[in-house]
């Protein structure tokens, strides 16, 4: 696993053993084009990267110049690779965004939440999540001062899943499957 742009463009990524799913390169890759191609330039992006493991697509987020990241992970050894992973991609790298790692449950994150609101959020639950829990966690999303208006929310879930719903307050606006993997992404419309 590696960054694939940006100034950190290249480095490869720990992943702890048997306790992520990291998102793959490819996915990474994918997912990167289409929010490029939403936001234009990632020049004052603020990125939420929930269920983040590894660190690997808030990373890669920061390399491609986002100015803040935050990532939410609950294991305690995810999230030291988490913050360890911070260390490789911003070693010798003098112009780089705003990185925090946060420990603990999604769900309680949410409902803590203050502060600036995100430009992009990515969520990428374990794959045995349901589409209730998916769209549970949407709502309260949609609630929260974590969503800048016109947000751009994407969700990784495992191919061979039926579709959730989109919640009220978001838009559906396309779908893309890499691999395994099939990525929704909805734009905020609150």
């Amino acid at each position: 696993m590696r960054i694939i742009a940006g100034t950190a463009r290249g480095r490869n990524l720990l992943t702890p053993a048997n306790i992520t799913r990291p998102t793959s390169d490819r996915a990474r890759e994918g997912i990167f084009s289409s929010l490029t191609s939403e936001l234009g330039t990632w020049d004052g992006v603020a990125f939420l990267d929930l269920f983040a493991g590894t660190g690997a697509v808030g990373l890669e987020a920061l390399s491609r110049g986002a100015e803040i990241v935050e990532c939410v992970e609950k294991d305690p050894q995810a999230l030291q690779v988490c913050r360890d992973n911070f260390e490789i991609v911003s070693r010798g790298i003098v112009e780089l965004g705003k990185f925090r790692a946060h420990g603990g449950a999604v769900n309680t994150f949410i409902r803590s939440a203050s502060g600036n609101p995100f430009n992009v959020i990515f969520l990428d639950p374990p794959y045995e999540f349901s589409n209730e829990d998916i769209e549970n966690i949407l709502t309260a999303l949609s609630s929260s001062s974590l969503l800048a208006p016109a947000a751009i929310v994407a969700v990784e879930r495992p191919s061979r899943n039926s579709p959730f719903a989109w919640p009220a307050g978001f838009t559906a606006s396309k779908e893309r499957k890499y691999g395994e993997a099939l990525v929704y992404f909805a734009s905020v419309s609150l």
